[in-house]
């Protein structure tokens, strides 16, 4: 029977995915072959019990977001790739990005069913029949936020890492082909989450080959990209048999004479041996140790990394409008039509209630109105905190 030359659902995936659809049989309604999954090059063992330990801490604050019951269980870690990870996903997901900048820099995002989205967001703005617009997704960058926020403080307490930090999430609902995933493998955490109505959503939280050997290796004791000799310890091969010398210890180099260069020390090495050392290799020896005097900061300051501080740098100068709202109200549109001179609008507001200070439409601050000389101000009496913003933001 021939075909109209209409694709398949099955084979507009596989073309945006980047899989050859020749090997489809027939008109590409046959599965395609899944590929055998890669070898981790990451402690699997290690990053599952560390994720599974901040579950509970995550479940309280999904809970607290959404005022719900929720529960967070897993996760079961395994590593994949593009193709074998995509066959097992729905046809539409949402995708928060929140990618490692420092600490563990690397490729770092959670993928929801669309469904799972769209009930996590409901829950937030409490709206039924919710669509998955701008507000949504920040709504849901917002949930996400927090939990790297726990993620990142248990990952610093537990490897002693102080400069952990993770992009602002970003999401979109996409289509699973264009999902963007990392290269090659990476590690997959697979979560089951109960929104209050059951279990049946699921989470998966991806990261990139780098940052899931770096973290594991961490959690492992050893440091980010393999654990390097250090320069006070016994070097295993060192020993020198009859000159009494077994597990020789090397002094620590930046602490020797202002940083005598690892050519000196061989030298002065090879007098008092009596000669050159040929062919001894010391692997991780070959600069000196940057020493550096502790800097604490200032505990009653806010901080921020160079990266933040550079970016809010650049808007120091853009313009913003801020307005003062007195009240609100919902009228019909034949109510309006019928509004003259005289007529009293009745506002949301009680008397002596804190006015509204928006900056762009968004709520960040409440106040009370004063006058100052001749004009009207406002003094602020409390600033909103973020997640009131996004509850008084999706309440308008």
């Amino acid at each position: 029977m021939m075909s109209d030359g209409a694709l398949s659902q099955d084979e507009i995936d596989a073309l945006l995915s980047g899989v050859d659809s020749s090997s489809m049989s027939g008109l590409g309604h046959a599965p395609a072959a899944t590929m055998a999954p890669p070898a981790a090059a990451f402690d699997k063992g290690a990053l599952e019990k560390f994720f599974s330990s901040t579950t509970n801490a995550l479940s309280s604050n999904l809970a607290a977001l959404t005022g719900a019951s929720v529960t967070l269980t897993g996760p079961d870690v395994d590593a994949n790739n593009r193709d074998g990870f995509i066959a097992a996903l729905p046809s539409m997901v949402t995708v928060i990005s929140a990618n490692y900048t420092s600490g563990f820099p690397g490729e770092h995002l959670f993928i929801l069913p669309e469904e799972s989205a769209k009930a996590i967001a409901a829950l937030m703005t409490k709206e039924e029949d919710i669509q998955l617009d701008d507000m949504a997704m920040s709504v849901i960058g917002e949930v996400v936020s927090q939990m790297v926020g726990t993620q990142i403080t248990a990952m610093t307490d537990k490897t002693g890492n102080k400069s952990i930090a993770a992009a602002s999430p970003t999401a979109a609902n996409v289509p699973k082909a264009t999902a963007a995933l990392p290269a090659g493998d990476f590690a997959v955490m697979s979560y089951s989450l109960d929104l209050g109505d059951g279990p049946g959503h699921q989470m998966w939280e991806i990261l990139g080959t780098s940052p899931a050997t770096d973290i594991s290796s961490s959690l492992n004791g050893g440091s980010a990209g393999g654990a390097k000799p250090q320069m006070g310890q016994a070097m295993p091969g060192m020993g020198m048999p009859g000159m009494g010398m077994p597990g020789m210890q090397m002094p620590n180099m930046g602490m020797m004479g202002g940083g005598m260069d690892m050519s000196q020390m061989m030298g002065g090495m090879g007098g008092m041996m009596g000669g050159g050392m040929p062919g001894m290799q010391m692997p991780g020896m070959g600069h000196p140790t940057n020493v550096q005097p502790v800097q604490f900061p200032n505990l009653m300051q806010p901080r921020l990394g160079a990266h933040e501080a550079g970016n809010i740098g650049l808007i120091m100068d853009v313009s913003m409008e801020m307005t003062v709202e007195l009240g609100r109200t919902r009228k019909l549109i034949k109510e309006i039509l019928g509004m003259g001179e005289g007529t009293i609008i009745e506002l949301d507001k009680l008397a002596g209630e804190p006015v509204d200070i928006l900056v762009n439409h968004k709520l960040i601050a409440k106040g009370e109105v004063v006058v100052i000389d001749e004009n009207f101000g406002v003094r602020v009496t409390e600033i909103v905190s973020p997640m009131e913003r996004i509850n008084d933001m999706t309440n308008y």
